[in-house]
């Protein structure tokens, strides 16, 4: 892969905490933005103090999500905060926040006041359910946005409660759009000359993940949970236990891939294996018991052998150890203290160089560039 960094040049001021904004500007950063972090005098982004990490251990998470950062450290409650702010604004081509709709005006600091002090700046502002409409002010996280989008709705087994999903798609997902919002923007303000806001919903952009289901509704096919081919509803399209207490997934839709998968094991292919219906609970029960006939790695041995979509079910801390991900240079080690770590890249771009910042590392020369006394700031209490 390119380590070009085709972003170079562009500057990022990200207010936001936590993970959807941080994750959307660690793309930006790792496509060679120049992201920085604006945090309050206190605690700054959360995800500095979580307990994400054992004992004497590095935070990760937040390494990962804030790798080649810039931070700096402003009170935007008090005015001399918010004018160093607005002396940033001038000098930036993305603003880009997490707050609650409406937070930033109150502060003073609503689109119309950026864009005057930068008629070129795009404001992007990530929210649980956007920046109007009767939910601006609910507060929310990650399982409710999925909720409210119908993704668990369809989410776990027919005969139990909706699963919570390992991974945060609605956060993810909605710092994945606040890219691509920016970058198409980028390409718009080319043609225009100004900046606009853009209002990125979670639970939104977590609806648009479920095209398959929203498809089903609509063509009056939709199952209950857990029925449908791709929710679980088959025995070729689904995760069964191994001998060894691992797991393997099964994804073998395509007749060809479940006739060779059944010839491989010596079963008997029935093409009705691939519909849904009550004869799957027979067939699943036969997988199942035949799965726990061998272990993990026998099966991926024989996935090698067997072109037929199965593949074994990898835990995190086996990703940086696993053949496709070294091959494909998925992990970068980086030293953070006395430990070693696999940093992942994105798929767009290699990790953005650099340790993540201790809060508040750029603010003097971040501020002092821009034209801030930083000394005034200081001892108007905006600043530490």
């Amino acid at each position: 892969m390119s380590h070009l960094r085709p972003l170079a040049g562009l500057r990022v001021l990200d207010l936001s905490r936590l993970l959807p904004g941080p994750f959307a500007s660690m793309l930006l950063a790792d496509l060679g933005a120049e992201v920085i972090k604006v945090e309050d005098p206190k605690t700054g982004d959360y995800l500095r103090v979580m307990p994400l990490s054992a004992p004497g251990q590095p935070n990760v998470i937040f390494e990962a999500l804030n790798r080649g950062k810039k931070s700096i450290v402003l009170d935007l409650k008090k005015p001399e905060g918010r004018d160093a702010l607005l002396a940033l604004v001038r000098t930036a081509d993305v603003l880009l926040e997490s707050f609650r709709p409406g937070v930033l005006a109150r502060l003073g600091l609503g689109p119309h006041v950026l864009r005057d002090a930068n008629p070129q700046l795009i404001t992007c502002a990530i929210s649980g359910y956007g920046q109007d409409g009767p939910l601006t002010e609910r507060a929310g996280h990650d399982l409710n946005y999925l909720a409210r989008a119908g993704v668990l709705g369809m989410t776990g087994p027919s005969d139990g409660p909706p699963q919570v999903p390992g991974v945060q798609l609605a956060d993810l997902s909605g710092g994945l759009y606040a890219v691509i919002a920016i970058l198409a923007e980028l390409q718009g303000r080319a043609a225009s000359g100004v900046g606009r806001a853009l209002d990125v919903s979670m639970c939104e952009a977590s609806l648009s993940l479920g095209i398959f289901g929203l498809g089903l509704a609509a063509g009056g096919a939709l199952r209950p949970r857990g029925e449908d081919m791709l929710m679980g509803g088959i025995a070729p399209y689904g995760t069964y236990a191994t001998k060894d207490g691992g797991y393997v997934a099964l994804a073998a839709l395509e007749p060809k891939f479940w006739m060779a998968f059944c010839a491989g094991v010596g079963l008997q292919a029935d093409l009705a294996d691939v519909r849904p219906g009550p004869h799957q609970e027979a067939r699943k029960a036969e997988l199942a018991a035949l799965f726990a006939t061998r272990t993990r790695d026998e099966w991926a041995a024989f996935a090698e052998a067997h072109d037929c979509c199965l593949e074994p079910v990898l835990m995190p801390d086996e990703l940086a150890g696993d053949a496709l991900h070294d091959a494909r240079g998925v992990f970068e080690t980086r030293r953070l203290g006395e430990v070693e770590v696999p940093l992942p890249r994105s798929p767009v771009a290699p990790p953005a160089p650099g340790r993540a910042p201790e809060q508040g590392a750029d603010t003097d020369a971040v501020l002092t560039a821009a034209g801030v006394d930083v000394d005034a700031l200081r001892t108007a209490g905006a600043t530490r």
